[in-house]
């Protein structure tokens, strides 16, 4: 009889394979996830951070001594989440480094709860500098964390582990995790979000050094990004594109970022109710006044929704009144790479996916995203993707 661990595998090592990515989201209460697991959430995430979003805070108060962390899991995540998810694994956000935990007692614990399995958070891996030092002189290490995996995989827990460096990859594999999950750092964006991150283009480095370890292994994990620059779809887009990223894990993406959004507008309708129109823009402007506009995010689904057009990256600086000097710089610092860059990535991008599944000419599918000149075409294909347009739909008819 297969065990629930090899039955999670199969299935998303089926959905792999089958060309579906891996959706796995950090949830705080029972709503959360409840709708997460029927927008179509392949595994729910206790993770006590989840639990400080709900109270209003960022996730980073999950890193601080307000609650015994595998208590509020273990509490949160017995009573709210497993009776609402069905057959969903849910995933226990375990502490580690708990110096009073008697860590194959509780592990049982965990998944005589109900739990499918374990992830390692809180983290130290977010932790650095001196405070790092001195908690690992104190004998609390990432290195427990790499233990408590291993303990969790010989009992066969389905096991992930998030590394922030190819060195940690390389023991979360050693010690047996199913997923590896490369951290970015706490995510960006939202009202709440950190506001000093990687750039995208770096983040998608981290996350190559990371998967190059797995690929290397032979151990074929599942193999997912998580948090820093990645809050949106078209972030996670970016890294499906550039790296071997196998599906995302989110939180305040799914999360906090979501709930702002629909409890600011929705209170906002409701305050304005039988008021003028006039008193309604008004009301916007001054909106708008407290919030700064995410520039980059607006020119980043821009370039998705009009790609295959011509684009001119100064009259989109002048269409949302700001300089095309200042909208550069910020783009450049938030993503890692030029506009014309990014651009041609995407389009290249956009061309190997339709080259994947039609058999069109080439020179159509050049015109599709946004070249009406093929050599053009060719020239920046072989740039990005490091062989020519031919030779990659050759690549995809031996395949």
């Amino acid at each position: 009889m297969r065990t629930q661990r090899e039955r999670i595998l199969d299935r998303l090592q089926g959905q792999v394979r089958a060309g579906e990515h891996i959706i796995g989201v950090a949830a705080g209460a029972g709503i959360s996830a409840k709708y997460a697991v029927k927008g179509g959430a392949d595994l729910i995430l206790a993770l006590n951070s989840g639990r400080f979003r709900q109270m209003g805070l960022g996730s980073i108060a999950g890193f601080m001594p307000f609650a015994n962390n595998n208590d509020m899991v273990m509490e949160f995540g017995s009573r709210e989440i497993l009776s609402v998810v069905g057959d969903t694994p849910v995933i226990f956000g375990l502490c580690g480094t708990d110096p009073g935990l008697e860590l194959p007692f509780y592990l049982n614990r965990v998944r005589s709860s109900g739990f499918a399995g374990i992830i390692n958070y809180p983290t130290l891996g977010l932790i650095d500098g001196q405070f790092r030092e001195a908690l690992e002189e104190e004998g609390m290490s990432y290195l427990q964390e790499v233990e408590a995996v291993r303990l969790a995989h010989e009992l066969d827990l389905f096991t992930m582990a998030f590394v922030f460096n190819a060195e940690q990859a390389g023991l979360m594999l050693e010690a047996g995790a199913d997923v590896i999950c490369a951290h970015l750092g706490v995510t960006a964006g939202g009202l709440m979000g950190t506001k000093k991150v990687l750039s995208l283009e770096k983040g998608a480095d981290i996350a190559r050094q990371i998967f190059a370890v797995c690929d290397a292994s032979g151990k074929q994990p599942i193999k997912l990004v998580y948090g820093g620059p990645v809050h949106s779809p078209i972030d996670v887009q970016y890294m499906y594109d550039n790296t071997s990223a196998m599906g995302y894990v989110g939180g305040s993406s799914f999360e906090r970022i979501p709930t702002e959004e629909a409890i600011v507008e929705t209170t906002h309708r409701f305050k304005l109710t039988g008021q003028l129109e006039q008193d309604k823009l008004l009301m916007d402007k001054l909106a708008q006044a407290d919030e700064p506009y995410d520039y980059v995010a607006f020119v980043k689904e821009y370039i998705a929704e009009n790609y295959m057009n011509n684009i001119s990256f100064t009259e989109l600086a002048e269409r949302i009144h700001i300089s095309r000097t200042h909208l550069s710089a910020l783009f450049n610092k938030e993503v890692g790479c030029s506009f014309p860059e990014y651009i041609a990535k995407y389009r290249i991008h956009k061309a190997q996916d339709v080259m994947k599944h039609t058999k069109l000419p080439l020179s159509r599918i050049a015109e599709m995203v946004g070249y009406p000149d093929y050599v053009h075409f060719s020239k920046t294909f072989k740039k990005y993707a490091g062989i020519t347009p031919q030779a990659y739909r050759q690549q995809i008819y031996k395949t």
